[in-house]
């Protein structure tokens, strides 16, 4: 799964708009990477698998289990902050992902190593628990795990929502959930890929006439600074540039759109000329790129490939690397080489490789698939449309 970890670290309410500030810290594998440690790649995205084998539900196809690290990209920051479920709440760091439905935490209903070392959700605890003996299992693209569900009350961003439904981790893996810094997910994406049925956050606060707009907008910081966001219920206009362009969802699924095209220093490449789709995801750190596209993607760029299947570049030639750019609705979205090259020391020496990825799943009809990550969305403020069923995208300050 890719782990574009983005969380809030405390809830902050302005008139009029409910703003969650997101913490952006250096990932445990990245820390474990710069010490020289590799792990394998694991395609972002197989967390979408479920969906396209049917299997989505109460139990789940453990063959998309892969318990190996998300990319085999370089260091990645992660985006995370809080939440409160029960009363008194008990206050959790999640990760905001437009990738998945679901909520969970981590409970003291599991005894693994990967459970115990996080935050905890205590039930006997909270006197607005009631618990169901439904067994759930996610999978994400890294890793997945059982959960039980329940309902209490749930805060975020400010906002509370009575009755929320949510997993109860009961069995993690250590690998990769032992490594994160987070102590759960919150899924934003469409109820169609809850597993067990459960309602997402987002739809209880929508049914519950709880926002002045049913979506929520991202802005994700850039170099590692603070100032990162989710907001429900408006966009923030301090934090983009511009006009938003909007594109419509192709599939209420995930956060998916269709993408019209692909340059390289403004040539088309002609990839997308019968049509290609993206999901947009605050949970997967690269831009993914369809297998089959990534060859010639990396040759145009100049990278060449490492013993660990990663992309590199001469760190003095970044300048003049050529500029991306997708083709939205019509609008071009351009990504500089500063977007899609990580730069990190490694034994004192630096080091610069391509945060693009690849991935071999296609989209539910068959076009090639990208995954919209952080290498994107740091570039522009993003804005999610229930009520529209649309996409946002601005230039982000």
């Amino acid at each position: 799964m890719k782990w574009l970890i983005v969380v809030l670290a405390c809830a902050a309410l302005s008139e009029g708009l409910n703003r969650v500030p997101l913490k952006r810290f250096k990932s445990i594998r990245a820390e474990l990477r710069e010490k020289g440690i590799h792990l394998p790649y694991s395609d972002p995205a197989l967390k979408y698998l479920p969906y396209h084998t049917s299997t989505f539900a109460s139990s789940g196809n453990e063959v998309i289990n892969n318990y190996a690290d998300r990319t085999a990209s370089p260091p990645q920051c992660t985006y995370y902050g809080a939440i409160s479920i029960g009363t008194p709440p008990q206050s959790f760091q999640v990760l905001f992902d437009t990738g998945s439905s679901n909520l969970w935490v981590d409970s003291s209903y599991c005894s693994n190593q990967a459970c115990t070392y996080h935050t905890q959700y205590k039930p006997q605890s909270s006197s607005t628990y009631y618990s169901t003996r439904q067994t759930i299992y996610l999978p994400y693209g890294a890793g997945s795990l059982y959960a039980v569900l329940g309902y209490d009350t749930v805060n975020v961003a400010g906002i509370t929502v009575p009755s929320q439904v949510f997993g109860l981790s009961t069995r993690e893996p250590s690998q990769p959930f032992l490594y994160e810094r987070f102590d759960g997910i919150l899924g934003l994406a469409y109820p169609s890929i809850s597993s067990g049925q459960a309602t997402p956050v987002m739809d209880n606060m929508m049914q519950d006439d709880l926002l002045q707009a049913n979506l929520f907008a991202f802005f994700l910081s850039r170099n590692e600074e603070q100032g990162s966001e989710l907001t429900f219920g408006e966009v923030d206009q301090s934090k983009y540039q511009g006009q938003i362009n909007w594109t419509p969802v192709t599939a209420e699924t995930y956060w998916q759109i269709g993408i019209d095209g692909f340059q390289v220093n403004n040539k088309e490449t002609g990839w997308c000329s019968q049509g290609c789709q993206a999901i947009v995801d605050t949970g997967t750190p690269t831009l993914t790129c369809p297998q089959q596209f990534l060859g010639k993607l990396m040759s145009s760029i100049g990278a060449q490939q490492n013993q660990y299947g990663e992309y590199m570049v001469d760190c003095s030639e970044t300048q003049n690397l050529p500029t991306i750019s997708l083709t939205i609705s019509g609008v071009d979205f351009a990504l500089p080489p500063s977007a899609y090259i990580s730069a990190y020391y490694q034994s004192g020496h630096q080091v610069c490789t391509v945060v693009i990825t690849s991935t071999c799943l296609p989209s539910q009809n068959g076009q090639p698939l990208w995954i919209l990550g952080d290498v994107f969305l740091r570039e522009y403020y993003s804005v999610y449309d229930r009520s529209n069923n649309r996409v946002g995208f601005a230039t982000a300050v």
